[in-house]
């Protein structure tokens, strides 16, 4: 795995904490780091779509931060789990796998390489 999928993982992982952030922050420091997230997430996902196919970089951290919200607020915020959410989750984080598989892994050369 190249380190632009590895900036793609970690801006996915990022989207979860700001989305969870919107929901529940309620004074200074909770805002200020759902703010932090968001700068970090939309940072390295902009910054892996610049070596990376942007649609497949999109749909890859779209995917992933869907489904760890969803998981996020089953085990952390008593979200009723339901054999559907499963399944959802299960068939959203295989498309984004075979997105991701599909994808060649070749950078594109720019300025800034």
């Amino acid at each position: 795995m190249n380190i632009n999928w590895v900036k793609v993982l970690i801006a996915a992982l990022f989207e979860v904490l700001w989305v969870i952030g919107l929901k529940h922050a309620d004074d200074f420091w909770t805002w200020t780091g759902t703010v932090i997230a968001i700068i970090v997430s939309f940072y390295l996902m902009i910054n892996a779509g610049r070596k990376l196919p942007v649609g497949t970089v999109y749909a890859v951290f779209v995917g992933l931060g869907t489904a760890g919200t969803v998981l996020s607020d089953i085990v952390f915020f008593g979200e009723p789990l339901k054999a559907a959410k499963i399944i959802l989750i299960l068939v959203l984080l295989t498309g984004v796998i075979g997105l991701k598989s599909v994808t060649h892994d070749n950078v594109h050369k720019g300025v800034d390489s």
